[in-house]
């Protein structure tokens, strides 16, 4: 980040991650009190600025994150909503830039309207981080999740497409409207296809070095690799794609087809992924709240300015509201194949939970940091931008669990989910067991008796979730006992390491199986 030295960098991601950790022990939305004490940090004296680099934001935070989430998106549920996805992350991006450039020009007379439209494509995509991160805590349906996760994986694309636009205008460089919307397909289509190439190799790559070590080592290059080539890569030939599109395509094509990779890369890609987005979300809302001061000091506080970003925030939410609940409802109306197609309506919580989570995030800074010198009015849209920002953070992301609350929207996918896991999992212990039989030559009876019982286990553990009861299952009692004797086990290797009899190498050797029997119990 430009501005800050190796020292300091070090300290704000360590002091993020120590916020964070305080936050998830008392049950507090890691985002928001990142934001809250990064605002207070930023006006202590001696402390020094941490000024926002728009291009290595783009480059080196946005790529991981939004891969991260395409590998642990469902590509079959996000393809079975693309259209209420496509409304949200193409339709409501561009009403938003609209209705947000048309106040930024009504409260800000002299701001140019090709510059308030900048405005307006800066505030735009929401970062739904927060916003799914307590939906999930709280048991939202699936199909809101999907809606929120699909709209942040694609709205950033349309945003940043309609960005470029605008600013091409505010500089006096404005393109034909059909101009503009051919590049936006041109970049979109563009985009897609590079993600798709890349997804094929890194598939390909990874069916053939057979090391979890290396396909995760491989894994963790793709997502620079996709918005590099996308952005950069083909430059020399007047070429440019979207890089965020090429980056979360290849993630949703890798991540559909993890499941017939090995076993070592899924467990380690969880487990890099899972601390790669702890360490930058950290890192990405600690700094949207140290960007206070800076922001503050490069303009003149007065009413009319504090007035005119309230405007903005109030358009930009509401916006989000306008354009909701007609786009859920009137395709219903419109087209009757449609309504047919669709089991039943949205229910009316669902459209205004979704219509509530439009927290904006570190995007819609950096495209703001990233306006050209030269666009009028650069210093007003900074501020706005921030406003919106730290104002949608704060009182959407601390008034959402309340909504969700209030209205009782709360899903029932978690015993659908068991139910079908319990039907495929007794059809999976008996190709087990018939397998076991088709393999067995000359095996001694209690290996195959147990073998056996570990398959019934894992069949009778799945329906037993289902129950009610206030005994101890089987299953339960099961993991209970069969934990506390792991335990047991490496409690004592770990004593004949510290006597001298085992080496560590030994040690951690039975260590990883001990480990991998026990998540395997947790998970159960």
């Amino acid at each position: 980040m430009s501005g800050m030295v190796g020292p300091e960098l070090l300290l704000l991601l360590l002091g993020a991650l120590v916020v964070t950790s305080i936050a998830r022990r008392l049950n507090w939305s890691a985002p928001l009190v990142l934001v809250a004490v990064g605002l207070v940090v930023s006006f202590i004296p001696g402390v020094p600025e941490f000024a926002l680099d728009p291009h290595l934001i783009l480059v080196l935070v946005l790529p991981p994150l939004l891969y991260s989430a395409a590998l642990d998106s469902s590509y079959l549920n996000i393809r079975a909503n693309l259209r209420p996805i496509g409304l949200l992350a193409v339709g409501l991006v561009l009403f938003t830039t609209f209705v947000v450039g048309v106040t930024a020009k009504l409260v800000f007379p002299d701001l140019p309207f090709a510059a308030a439209l900048v405005l307006g494509a800066v505030v735009a995509p929401p970062d739904a981080v927060a916003a799914v991160a307590i939906g999930r805590k709280l048991g939202l349906q699936r199909r809101a999740m999907t809606l929120l996760v699909g709209e942040s994986l694609i709205n950033d694309a349309t945003a940043l497409t309609a960005f470029k636009v605008a600013v091409a205008a505010a500089v006096g460089t404005a393109m034909h409207p059909i101009t503009s919307v051919w590049m936006f397909i041109y970049i979109t289509a563009g985009g897609i296809a590079v993600g798709l190439v890349v997804g094929v190799v890194v598939r390909f790559l990874r069916k053939r070095l057979c090391e979890g070590v290396l396909e995760s080592a491989l894994g963790l290059l793709v997502p620079f690799g996709a918005y590099l080539l996308a952005e950069e890569g083909l430059h020399a030939f007047g070429i440019q794609f979207s890089g965020v599109l090429a980056v979360v395509v290849a993630g949703l094509y890798v991540g559909h087809h993890s499941p017939r990779g090995t076993y070592t890369t899924r467990l380690q890609d969880a487990a890099v992924w899972r601390s790669a987005d702890v360490l930058l979300e950290s890192f990405v809302f600690a700094l949207i709240g140290l960007q206070v001061s800076s922001i503050i000091s490069d303009v003149d506080l007065d009413v009319s300015l504090l007035l005119g970003a309230a405007a903005v925030l109030l358009a930009t939410i509401l916006a989000r509201f306008v354009w909701m609940y007609p786009a859920t409802y009137l395709p219903r109306i419109l087209f009757p194949k449609l309504k047919k197609r669709e089991d039943r309506p949205p229910h009316l919580g669902q459209v205004t939970v979704i219509s509530w989570a439009g927290m904006r995030g570190v995007v819609t800074l950096a495209a703001a940091a990233a306006i050209p010198e030269t666009v009028p009015g650069r210093d007003i849209i900074l501020f706005c931008a921030f406003v919106v920002t730290v104002a949608t953070l704060l009182l959407q992301g601390t008034t959402l669990p309340w909504l969700i609350n209030k209205i009782g929207f709360e899903g029932d996918d978690a015993r659908q989910d068991a139910l079908a896991e319990a039907q495929v999992q007794h059809r999976a212990a008996q190709a087990a067991v018939t397998r076991l039989d088709e393999e067995i030559e000359d095996v001694p009876d209690h290996v195959r008796d147990q073998l056996r019982s570990l398959a019934e286990h894992r069949g009778n553990a799945a329906w037993e979730r289902l129950g009610r009861q206030e005994e101890e299952s089987p299953a339960a009692a099961y993991r209970r006992l069969r934990t506390a004797m792991l335990m047991a086990e490496r409690d004592e290797f770990v004593k004949a390491r510290d006597a001298g009899e085992i080496d560590d190498e030994v040690l951690f050797r039975v260590l990883r199986e001990l480990d991998l029997e026990q998540a395997a119990l947790s998970r159960e």
